[in-house]
């Protein structure tokens, strides 16, 4: 495989074997994502989008390798009976893996790479991810422990932004965070993290969100934060937050804010509750809904907040003002 050198490279790469070829790219401060796809090449993305890596060269077969390597260095297996594989590596990198046929162009590597320091609100507010008025706003949902749900697409910010929130708790407080893949990573002084497991190769031994969820009421939590809801774990959430516990957060996937109503009636009927109930527990449980995007110009912005309402037994939204 042949590679070149980025610009400034100062992020700390563990420097096992297996991330060598890739090395140069993570290292670069600038680069958030990393993307080989089969052999048709690799690209990186420095905040303006994917961008192809011209010097790069590599053969399918070496691809494949190069993905098994990852995949096993996270401590997991990946070949065609586990053809989709995801894995937390040292130093804050995210890697997943998809292997032919599942993946029709070759094999398929994605590398999401943590910021060298996470930023609090003052870089982000430097960066434009919102005015003094919506910062404000933000850090009142902090200190009045308002339960919140940060929502937006892929690679939006939503990570970013509840870490920089919940850096703004009392350090007096603890915090108890549960993610199928952790990412959180907080300055804050008392931070318990508790990460899904995936099964086996027998098919045994996971420890789902869900499951997390439950096992952290009994853990004292004086904020309770679900990193992504994805499926039947929101009904764990939802009513936990509506059980006494305040000032928990979550995050969700959406294309938009007015999205979110539907997203969350989904993820609840994988729980087995109609729309009826999870308007109900949302509109009790959720205080304030955060929305993030990426615009085309690579910058991440909260383009709006909302308060989960009832109307006619239907969950909708009210605009809060910023």
């Amino acid at each position: 495989m042949a590679v070149d050198e980025p610009r400034q490279p100062r992020r700390a790469v563990p420097t096992d074997a297996a991330l060598a070829p890739l090395a140069p790219y993570l290292a670069d401060p600038e680069v958030t994502d990393v993307f080989v796809n089969g052999a048709e090449g690799l690209f990186v993305d420095r905040g303006r989008g994917a961008e192809p890596v011209a010097a790069w060269r590599a053969a399918e077969e070496e691809v494949r390798a190069l993905a098994v390597d990852l995949i096993a260095l996270g401590g997991r297996h990946l070949d065609d009976a586990t053809p989709c594989v995801d894995v937390r590596l040292e130093g804050g990198l995210r890697v997943h893996a998809v292997l032919p046929p599942v993946s029709r162009g070759g094999t398929l590597i994605s590398v999401r790479a943590a910021a060298a320091q996470a930023p609090d609100l003052d870089a982000l507010q430097e960066r434009g991810m919102f005015a003094a008025r919506t910062r404000e706003l933000l850090e009142a949902l902090v200190a009045e422990r308002i339960n919140l749900l940060v929502t937006g697409a892929t690679g939006a910010g939503k990570t970013t932004l509840l870490a920089a929130l919940l850096d703004r708790v009392p350090h007096t407080e603890r915090i108890v965070t549960i993610e199928d893949v952790a990412e959180l990573r907080l300055r804050h002084p008392h931070h318990v993290r508790l990460e899904a497991r995936q099964p086996n190769l027998e098919g045994a031994g996971s420890v789902p969100l869900a499951r997390l969820v439950r096992e952290a009421l009994r853990m004292r939590p004086d904020r309770l934060v679900v990193g992504e809801c994805r499926g039947e774990e929101v009904r764990e959430l939802l009513t936990a937050l509506n059980t006494g516990h305040h000032g928990g957060a979550g995050t969700l996937h959406a294309g938009g804010i007015d999205e979110v109503p539907a997203r969350l009636e989904a993820l609840g009927a994988l729980a087995g509750m109609d729309e009826r109930a999870v308007a109900r527990q949302v509109g009790s449980a959720i205080g304030c809904i955060v929305h993030v995007a990426r615009g085309g110009d690579g910058v991440r912005r909260v383009v709006g907040m909302a308060r989960p309402v009832l109307t006619g037994g239907a969950l909708s939204l009210d605009e809060v003002p910023r």
